[in-house]
């Protein structure tokens, strides 16, 4: 399947949009050419209820969440993975509900910074953020007539989890899968090859729906998926022919490769370039004199 992305997407701002049975999705307003039209929150059950990323610390968000909500008890609170947009409501609307917090664990690298590294995505992290329970993978969450399983799903982030909502064949996918666009991974916060490891293991599953963190859901998610994957090994394709060619820095291979890419994003290709090239250089595929950096000088390997 050729790679298709859906920016068809209508965030409804305010009020709560049902996108399966008992499963409605509440978008924040905090848009921006990372979180497109903004974050996607979603509440799950009939009577008491569970809650997937409340999102950002905004208090319009907090309430719509609570409007939606209704005076229903909330049992749980789900976290998809601790950047800014995703995790910091969790502490108030636990406050509110007294709803208990779940996720993989806290904010953290996917590897540790080299020597004289700094970590360019420090300010999208929660790192306040601690779950009340550490979900293991596979672990099974069972609430007022649902359950949820996690399933983790680093690349994006090293705790990065998916959740899937049993007997459905429904995924909430969070930043690993979205229709609208591909996933950020940048090092050190996440690493390419977890990231295709993980979108393996999505591919195997076969669920019928993807209800992402952004943007609207993934409808044929299997077929999509493949397609991220060939899109992601066309990207390590171009990498390596522009490193072949003469480019030794990730600038010049920015500039090239993603020439018609919104200025504003370059910052972030610069660091999934640096995530394939981790991963090439692990491979034995591209030489760099030390460890691979963002200003690294990179060659073809003899």
């Amino acid at each position: 399947m050729a790679l298709k992305f859906d920016t068809g997407f209508d965030p409804a701002y305010g009020q709560g949009v049902s996108v399966a049975p008992d499963v409605l999705r509440i978008t924040a307003r905090n848009p921006s050419p990372f979180t497109f039209h903004g974050t996607n929150s979603y509440i799950v059950g009939r009577d008491t209820l569970a809650v997937i990323d409340p999102g950002p610390d905004d208090e319009t968000h907090l309430r719509t969440l609570l409007d939606v909500i209704a005076g229903r008890p909330v049992s749980h609170i789900f976290i998809s993975h601790t950047h800014r947009d995703h995790s910091p409501l969790a502490a108030r609307l636990k406050e509110r509900t007294g709803a208990v917090v779940l996720a993989e664990g806290p904010h953290r690298p996917a590897r540790p910074l080299h020597i004289g590294e700094t970590n360019a995505l420090d300010a999208s992290a929660d790192t306040a953020f601690a779950p009340d329970i550490a979900l293991p993978d596979g672990g099974l969450v069972d609430g007022d007539g649902w359950s949820i399983r996690a399933v983790l799903t680093p690349g994006h982030t090293v705790n990065h989890a998916a959740f899937a909502l049993e007997g459905t064949g429904i995924l909430f996918s969070a930043d690993h899968v979205m229709a609208w666009a591909t996933s950020i991974v940048a090092p050190p916060d996440g690493a390419m090859a977890d990231y295709m490891a993980s979108l393996d293991r999505l591919i195997e599953r076969g669920d019928r729906l993807l209800l992402p963190g952004h943007g609207g859901p993934v409808t044929a998610p299997r077929g999509f998926m493949r397609g991220l994957k060939t899109h992601r090994k066309m990207r390590e394709r171009a990498i390596l022919e522009r490193v072949r060619a003469g480019d030794r820095t990730i600038a010049d291979m920015v500039k090239a490769i993603y020439r018609d890419t919104d200025p504003r994003l370059h910052g972030a290709a610069g660091l999934s370039v640096l995530a394939h090239l981790e991963d090439l250089v692990a491979r034995g595929m591209v030489s760099t004199d030390a460890a691979p950096a963002i200003d690294g000088i990179f060659t073809p390997a003899t």
